[in-house]
């Protein structure tokens, strides 16, 4: 008897999320961005700003890998760093006007292509997909609680 009757699904939930990143990186790599790079745009577009910090939630980027993609991306005139309003220790990294360029143009784009492989899926196919996924990470965060 098998003693770990959950492998076939945590395979199947690793093979999912590499085929997803596959393609959607092809994409991205297309618009000569990587894909930490496109996370950040994509993040911060249509936002005023964002910590480091807050950057670092909202993508799951590391903050030490979070700090060299801001950096490139400075280099490239697509986002800046300014003084947080009410903390002048803290900084706010924001799009500059070239990334809000970029972001209009790139994000719709790779929304466009993520719905190609979505599009065989029904509203029902899709509630019962995302519940699902919830429940799966929700035995992850409680059984993460009782560690």
């Amino acid at each position: 008897m098998d003693n770990n009757p959950f492998l076939p699904c945590l395979n199947e939930l690793v093979r999912c999320y590499q085929a997803f990143e596959a393609y959607s990186t092809a994409h991205i790599r297309e618009i000569n961005l990587t894909a930490p790079q496109f996370d950040i745009i994509a993040t911060l577009g249509n936002t005023p700003g964002m910590t480091p910090k807050e950057l670092g939630e909202q993508t799951l980027i590391t903050k030490g890998t979070l700090t060299g993609i801001i950096d490139r991306l400075e280099t490239k005139n697509l986002v800046q760093r300014t003084a947080h309003g009410s903390d002048g220790r803290r900084q706010i990294v924001q799009l500059t006007e070239a990334g809000n360029a970029l972001f209009d143009a790139v994000f719709p784009a790779h929304m466009a292509h993520l719905r190609k492989a979505f599009a065989a899926f029904t509203a029902k196919d899709y509630a019962r997909i995302e519940a699902a996924l919830a429940e799966l990470r929700q035995a992850f965060v409680v059984a993460g609680a009782h560690q």
